[in-house]
């Protein structure tokens, strides 16, 4: 209907797709080549996505840190898929050992046990493992094909997600931003809290449990972090996001990343009291919890 919220649309996919475990997902649709921005399932769809072609990807919301706790081979096969396109798009960066070894389960998922007869010298190539794929990482991936004969497709999934979730930048959702300085970062959130990066190294993070309020103003973000043990104040710490809507998405993701890691359940959004300032905007769905 062109007045459905966003729940419908994305409980028809689920619905499509098997999905029971729906909660790690979301639809995700593009304001630019950049700027992704996820379809609210409270707000109608028209309003959130106004004059855009209706184009939404289905997407890895939340990344469990556990993925051995979800409960169906189905929840594991598309987190498998989300972090196949993570690491080949070089979103989540791989070191060459990682890399091989990650592509091994994922032929072994795809085409079972290695066989010489039907798996020539290419039948790599045509799986992209990496952004920057040579000869020498192909000839890796198929040695070490090799070696997992015998897994079954749910049992490969499941190696490479124990060996995908250690990796650091893990379920890490960056967004460009400045330091007080004015000097270039990322930001990025997590299951664990706040972590910032500079020049793709991590030089601070903030653990949820240090955060004590999250905030924004026009393109300003803001965290309030507790005091170390030998202070006595709060310090709040602001950063500078490009303009007033990333600092709101920015804001957002932290919300309903804190809820949903860190919550039991939902908290209640706030009674409309006259006049009030910033948003109203709660997570409302289900916790990892």
């Amino acid at each position: 209907q062109k007045r459905a919220k966003g729940q419908v649309l994305f409980d028809k996919v689920c619905e499509h797709l098997s999905l029971l475990e729906k909660d790690y997902f979301g639809l995700l649709f593009y304001e630019n080549s950049e700027q992704k921005i996820w379809l609210d399932s409270l707000k109608e769809i028209k309003r959130q996505i106004r004059s855009l072609p209706w184009i939404f990807t289905f997407n890895v919301k939340f990344y469990p840190p556990d993925p051995s706790q979800l409960t169906e081979d189905i929840t594991r096969y598309f987190l498998c898929l989300q972090l196949r396109q993570d690491i080949a798009s070089g979103r989540l960066p791989c070191s060459f050992v990682t890399h091989a070894l990650l592509g091994s389960y994922t032929l072994q998922a795809e085409l079972g046990d290695h066989d010489p007869e039907k798996h020539s010298s290419d039948y790599i190539s045509e799986f992209q493992f990496a952004p920057n794929q040579t000869p020498e990482m192909e000839e890796k991936v198929a040695e070490l094909h090799k070696t997992h004969r015998g897994l079954t497709p749910a049992q490969a999934d499941s190696q490479f997600l124990e060996n995908a979730k250690r990796l650091s930048m893990y379920g890490v959702d960056l967004h460009h931003a400045k330091d007080s300085e004015g000097v270039d970062i990322m930001l990025g959130i997590c299951a664990n809290g706040l972590l910032i990066y500079k020049d793709r190294l991590r030089i601070n993070r903030f653990a949820w449990p240090k955060i004590l309020k999250i905030s924004f103003n026009q393109s300003n973000f803001y965290i309030k972090v507790r005091p170390a043990e030998l202070e006595e104040f709060e310090s709040t710490i602001g950063f500078k996001l490009p303009n007033r809507r990333a600092a709101k998405r920015l804001w957002k993701v932290c919300v309903e990343h804190h809820t949903f890691f860190r919550l039991l359940s939902p908290e209640q959004p706030p009674k409309a009291k006259f006049l009030t300032l910033g948003s109203k905007f709660r997570y409302t769905g289900r916790t990892l919890a």
